[in-house]
C-alpha cells in the first residue's frame, strides 16, 4: 500500500470515529467552533507524522507543511497547531481506546501478560526539580532500567498469542511511584476465567486467592526470594524461570511499542494536556498499524 493511500486510510477512519465519538470529547464553547483546519485533520496529520518517525510536535508539523502542503491548506502557525494537539488530548485518549477495543480477542486463549514501561518526562538529576504536569506525574524507580526518573508509567495486558507479540487488551498510565499491584487490581477486577502471568510485584497471596475463586482467575508470578535467601530452591527456580520467560512477550511488545513511536522519551512535554496527547497519540498509531 502506497503512503498516499496509507494516509487516506488513517483520514477516513479518523473522521469516522471523530463523527461518532471523539466529537464529543472536543467540543467548544466559544465562536470559533468550527475551525478552518479542523479537529480530524489535527489528529490524522500527528498519528501520521508519528507513523513517519517524526516524534516532536514541531517535526510532525514541519514534516506536513513540507510534504503534504497542498493537502492541508488550512494547516495554521506552528503555535496553533501545537495547542490544536493538547486541546485534542481527550480525543486522542478515546481514539486509542476505541482502536484497542476493535482489536478482538481470540476466545480459544485465556492466557494473558501484564507489565508496565516508564514514560520519562525527566531523568536523571532533573527528576528531583521537574514540575510538569503534577496532577499526573511523580518520581520513581524503574527496576529494570535500574534508573530514578520523573513522569507516569504505561500500564498493559495483553493476550499471549502463539510466536508473535501479545494482543493489548487494557492500557492505563499511573504516577511513576505508585506500585504495579493496586493499578493491575484494578484493571482485572471484573476479568474472568482466565491465566495471568506477572512479575513478583503482582505476589498477594490473598488477592491471588479472592481471584481464583470469585473470578475464576488463575494468577502465576515468580517465586519470591525470602528475606536473607541468595538462591531459590531448584524446582522453585525452574517455575519462575517459567513463568519470566512467558512474560518477556509483554516486555517485547513495551520495546516494538516505544520503537516504533518514541513513547518512553516525553522530555519536551510541558502539560498535563501535551503529556496525554503524546501518550495516547502514540498508542493509537501504534494499534491503527498492527
Amino acid at each position: 500500500m502506497s503512503k498516499e493511500i496509507q494516509l487516506i486510510t488513517l483520514y477516513c477512519a479518523v473522521c469516522h470515529h471523530y463523527d461518532t465519538a471523539l466529537v464529543a470529547q472536543a467540543q467548544r464553547c466559544s465562536n470559533n467552533f468550527c475551525p478552518k483546519f479542523t479537529d480530524k485533520e489535527a489528529i490524522a496529520t500527528y498519528i501520521w507524522g508519528l507513523h513517519n518517525q517524526k516524534f516532536e510536535v514541531k517535526a510532525c508539523y514541519e514534516f506536513i507543511k513540507e510534504y503534504y502542503g497542498d493537502w492541508f491548506p488550512d494547516l495554521p502557525s506552528y503555535q496553533a497547531y501545537n495547542d490544536r494537539i493538547c486541546f485534542l488530548s481527550d480525543a486522542f485518549k478515546e481514539l486509542a481506546n476505541i482502536l484497542l477495543c476493535g482489536l478482538g480477542l481470540d476466545p480459544t486463549h485465556c492466557d494473558f501478560v501484564g507489565d508496565s514501561m516508564p514514560i520519562v518526562v525527566a531523568g536523571g538529576k532533573r527528576s528531583g526539580r521537574a514540575k510538569v504536569a503534577k496532577e499526573l506525574c511523580s518520581k520513581g524507580y524503574c527496576a529494570s532500567k535500574d534508573m530514578w526518573y520523573y513522569g507516569v508509567k504505561l500500564h498493559t495486558i495483553g493476550q499471549c498469542n502463539y510466536k508473535s507479540l501479545p494482543t493489548p487488551t487494557m492500557m492505563t498510565i499511573s504516577k511513576a511511584s505508585e506500585h504495579d499491584l493496586p493499578v493491575e487490581k484494578e484493571m482485572l477486577a471484573d476479568v474472568v476465567n482466565i491465566r495471568f502471568f506477572g512479575d513478583t510485584a503482582f505476589v498477594d497471596k490473598d488477592w491471588q486467592l479472592f481471584m481464583l475463586q470469585e473470578n475464576n482467575v488463575e494468577i502465576l508470578t515468580p517465586i519470591k526470594r525470602k528475606k536473607g535467601q541468595k538462591k531459590l530452591a531448584f524446582w522453585d527456580g525452574i517455575y519462575s524461570a517459567a513463568i519470566s520467560s512467558v512474560k518477556q512477550v509483554i516486555e517485547s511488545f513495551n520495546n516494538w511499542i516505544h520503537q516504533k513511536t518514541n513513547i518512553q522519551n516525553a522530555s519536551k512535554v510541558r502539560s498535563s494536556a501535551g503529556l496525554l496527547s503524546f501518550i495516547f497519540a502514540r498508542i493509537a498509531c501504534a494499534i491503527f498499524w498492527i
